[in-house]
């Protein structure tokens, strides 16, 4: 019996993922979206992309005006990060936050003045956006033999440090070797480990898989460089093939295999390895089944079926209430529109067409007319579970709609299958209606399955964190002070307000909302508001950032400036009474003091004696201290004035 294993990790990496899903969005918001280059080195990908309006360009001179370039997970030359900002068109930058972080080293140690030593394939393009980071300071090596080149002849006469980085779909045996060459305990050689996670899992898991194989399948772009390092890993073990569709499996030698081993570059979506893996079987089972002969043939058609037997059937006709099903076998199939939807608003035209090849359940038989009731909704439902399971096994994200709520928590139905997430897995807050989910669609993970009893669980809330988490981990990579964001009020205490950036909390000081005095925050917000922020400090150590809110434009001591100066006279309302005097407000968010000696031209106890709260006096401007905040009026100047005035005339 041939066996078919598909390696854990194939497929959408983390990077090419995102990249794909945020074009998917720029689709949603924009009119006209294009990407610089292919977005992933996938042509089914790319294809469809382009057939739901994505364009793909080569420079940014090629934009059209408002067009939105999406930034592949490669990544750009900080040169053409400026073009595309001189352009001004709208911009989503899908560069994969691994390589923004090899930006960011490059960068880093360029300014030093040290020289970068990067391995991978110079015609790459993320290696060629990694160069454009680090100017002309910058060596690329392909493997051992060309980093051992370059230290016999360049290193003693280049009198600089070197930062050594690696492509993240650099080939992880080679760079093993290449470690092996560098001189040991020099403290002039810093290394960075850029080799994404996910593709140093993706290579072990291709190395292990192969050598337990007979034959192994690679399948990705032919332009892929990781999908090329998958197949240089595996054919040092065994018999190796690099395909783009799963067509082309019926060109290859597949005799004299046993075990079949599936894996597949990052920009491999999962459909594609699973046509790959079913046309496999196909082509296994056709291989096995060659000698069958015409009287196994003819006995089929005599066959008996069973209730609960899996069966394939072709549609033969459909009506307004069932679809008529050949079996193959003595019974003509009968598949009623309760057993092909869940739908009630469709009809059997709308879900299955003459002609169609259908897996079936049995759901009863009737020898003396010759007829079975089927159902395809019971194999949709089988089909879906065994998808519930991979998502388990493999952490996958699923999108289902919320069918109601039940005790405890919510269902949400996918393909067929009813999953069950609890009340603190369901993203909302504690207490709040789950009635607000019902008919939305929401994206959750498997926790738990229960095989047989065919039931789920599930979790919105997960997905949410890893977002969070994901969210978080590129704003800090971004983030910088000056920067502005919108954001939405989360939350108000006492002493601030709380603003979502995107997954990332930061708070307003009550000081930073308003130039004027405040006792509260909601005086100037309410939670659910959205405004603009900018970034006042940022704390990456403790997770914190401090954001203003209030405009420089705004500023009250900068209109006073402009207005008023010493020797003006005033009217002014007194706003607070110490024992050393009394503040009198100018104009919103600017007070004077009155101080004790200049309330009268008498001696003054006590100041409660000549003004009290709410009185607007005429005070005189004796003293401005701008820097310092500090106004100095005084009604006794003004008695002074007029004592003058008398006695001149």
């Amino acid at each position: 019996m041939k066996q078919i294993t598909i390696a854990k990790s194939a497929g959408f990496c983390f990077g090419v993922d995102r990249a794909v899903r945020m074009t998917y969005e720029a689709l949603e918001q924009y009119l006209h979206v294009a990407t610089l280059g292919p977005i992933i080195h996938n042509q089914t990908v790319v294809d469809d992309l382009c057939q739901k309006g994505a364009r793909i360009v080569e420079d940014v001179s090629e934009l059209e005006p408002e067009e939105c370039i999406v930034i592949r997970s490669h990544g750009v030359s900080k040169q053409v990060e400026d073009a595309i900002a001189a352009a001004g068109n709208p911009c989503i930058n899908a560069t994969c936050p691994f390589v923004s972080k090899i930006h960011k080293i490059v960068e880093k140690h360029t300014l030093a003045g040290d020289y970068i030593l990067i391995a991978g394939d110079k015609n790459h393009p993320e290696v060629q956006a990694i160069v454009g980071h680090c100017g002309e300071n910058c060596t690329v090596f392909a493997d051992s033999a060309a980093l051992d080149h370059f230290f016999k002849t360049n290193y003693e006469n280049l009198k600089k440090k070197l930062a050594i980085v690696a492509q993240t779909t650099y080939n992880i045996l080679v760079w093993e070797r290449c470690m092996a060459l560098l001189p040991s305990d020099d403290p002039n050689i810093m290394v960075y480990d850029t080799i994404c996670h996910a593709t140093q899992v993706r290579q072990s898991d291709a190395d292990t898989l192969s050598r337990s194989s007979d034959l192994m399948i690679i399948v990705g772009g032919k332009h892929s460089s990781n999908t090329v390092k998958l197949f240089d890993v595996c054919k040092q073990n065994c018999r190796s093939y690099h395909i783009e569709t799963a067509d082309e499996l019926y060109t290859l030698d597949l005799c004299n295999a046993e075990k079949i081993g599936i894996t597949a570059g990052a920009s491999t979506p999962a459909h594609i390895i699973k046509e790959v893996e079913s046309t496999m079987s196909e082509i296994m089972e056709r291989h096995d089944e060659e000698d069958i002969n015409f009287a196994e043939a003819l006995d089929q058609s005599f066959k008996k079926i069973h209730k609960g037997e899996k069966v394939k059937g072709t549609v033969a006709a459909v009506n307004n209430t069932e679809a008529i099903v050949d079996t193959g076998t003595k019974y003509t199939g009968y598949v009623p529109l309760s057993e092909l939807t869940d739908d009630p608003s469709l009809k059997p035209a709308d879900v299955v067409n003459v002609g169609d090849e259908l897996d079936l359940i049995v759901i009863q038989t009737n020898d003396q007319d010759g007829t079975a009731t089927l159902s395809k909704k019971k194999v949709d439902e089988q089909k879906g579970f065994e998808e519930i399971v991979a998502a388990k096994e493999n952490d996958t994200v699923l999108e289902g709609t919320v069918q109601g709520v039940v005790k405890g928590g919510i269902i949400v139905a996918y393909a067929g299958v009813r999953v069950f997430i609890p009340a603190s897995q369901s993203g909302l807050p504690r207490g709040a209606e789950l009635d607000t989910l019902v008919k939305t669609k929401v994206r959750f993970v498997i926790l738990e399955v229960n095989e047989h009893r065919r039931r789920a669980v599930g979790s919105i809330r997960a997905v949410q964190k890893a977002e969070k988490e994901a969210a978080k981990e590129k704003f800090w990579e971004t983030a910088e002070v000056g920067a502005t964001y919108k954001g939405e009020v989360k939350s108000l205490t006492s002493y601030g307000a709380f603003v979502d950036l995107g997954g990332i909390d930061g708070m307003v000081h009550i000081s930073e909302l308003s130039w004027k005095r405040i006792k509260h925050p909601s005086e100037v917000v309410k939670v659910g508001d959205v405004i603009e922020v900018y970034i006042k400090e940022l704390d990456p150590e403790n997770n914190r950032i401090s954001l203003g809110y209030k405009k420089t434009e705004d500023n009250p001591w900068e209109k006073f400036k402009a207005t008023y100066k010493v020797g003006d006279i005033v009217d002014a309302t007194i706003v607070s009474i110490t024992p050393f005097g009394a503040f009198a407000q100018i104009m919103d968010g600017v007070d004077g003091l009155i101080h004790i000696s200049q309330l009268a031209d008498k001696r003054v106890e006590n100041v409660k004696d000549i003004v009290a709260i709410g009185d607007v006096v005429k005070v005189k401007i004796i003293d401005i201290d701008i820097d310092n905040k500090r106004i100095s009026i005084s009604m006794r100047a003004l008695l002074e004035d007029e004592a003058e005035g008398e006695d001149a005339e």
